[in-house]
């Protein structure tokens, strides 16, 4: 990879990790869309902790926008008197995305050098975004007003982006939709639950990149990391006042982005 390209990357990377349209599939098709040419053994062993590193300077910029939350639950965990609940949601949330991965993490691996699946899991979340709200109530909770279980379902449809072309913000956020969360609420768990299973994935992966072999791929990475940040904290100001002006039909303008985008890649790559 060089420096140009991991800018790319970086900048693709750390719009799509927080809009419902897919990091991780983007983070496969622009390879394919720019014609880089990067050996098939880059984009089976060296690309995902590549990509991870990138995630870890979303999972930065998401602790700085919501440092209040944070603030708050590190605080309730010193203070025996503040409430635990949004930390115990959190933690309930996390577990299903964090033991899926852990379990599958090799047999999903192999789908990262794959445009063709990428764009295919990527139509196919345009019609969860679409479908999702659609069926969905109107909903009035916020995010402390869910159950546990409740939050267990979100974090399970979390571990849908350990496949490249869904979205892990999208499957979220329209779970929390089915939960009754209100549109920004539901946004805003999300965004929650994105830090620590971001920050699981790069303890995983990230040392994989200081083996001597890896060092120039740490570098770049390092820079990518820091521009996807930059890139990530833009993205989730915007997307925060989209869910907080939007609150019918927030998702549609997504999951066409996703057709438009997954059919074109298909169809190139037929033709």
């Amino acid at each position: 990879m060089t420096i140009i390209q991991t800018l790319v990357l970086a900048i693709v990377q750390g719009i799509t990790e927080l809009f419902p349209i897919s990091s991780a599939g983007h983070s496969v098709l622009a390879p394919y869309v720019f014609g880089w040419n990067i050996s098939s053994t880059f984009l089976k062993e060296k690309f995902l902790p590549f990509v991870v590193m990138m995630h870890l300077g979303t999972s930065v910029a998401l602790f700085i926008f919501f440092w209040k939350d944070w603030k708050a639950v590190i605080k309730s965990i010193f203070n025996s008197k503040d409430s635990k609940k949004l930390l115990f949601l959190i933690i309930v949330g996390t577990i299903p995305a964090a033991i899926i991965g852990f379990v599958f993490e090799k047999k999903l691996t192999v789908l990262f050098g794959s445009a063709l699946a990428a764009s295919a899991f990527l139509i196919v979340n345009g019609i969860l975004l679409f479908v999702g709200e659609k069926a969905a109530s109107k909903g009035n909770k916020n995010v402390e007003d869910l159950t546990y279980k409740q939050a267990a379902v979100i974090g399970l449809f979390q571990s849908l982006a350990l496949i490249p072309g869904f979205s892990r913000s999208g499957a979220s956020i329209t779970a929390g939709f089915w939960m009754g969360l209100e549109h920004e609420e539901s946004a805003r768990f999300s965004m929650l639950l994105a830090t620590p299973i971001i920050a699981g994935a790069s303890v995983l992966e990230i040392p994989k990149l200081f083996k001597p072999s890896n060092r120039p791929v740490l570098q770049i990475g390092i820079i990518g990391g820091i521009a996807a940040g930059i890139c990530a904290l833009i993205s989730v100001n915007i997307l925060m006042r989209w869910f907080n002006k939007k609150e019918v039909n927030a998702m549609r303008p997504f999951s066409y982005y996703c057709w438009i985008v997954g059919g074109l890649i298909l169809i190139s790559h037929f033709i």
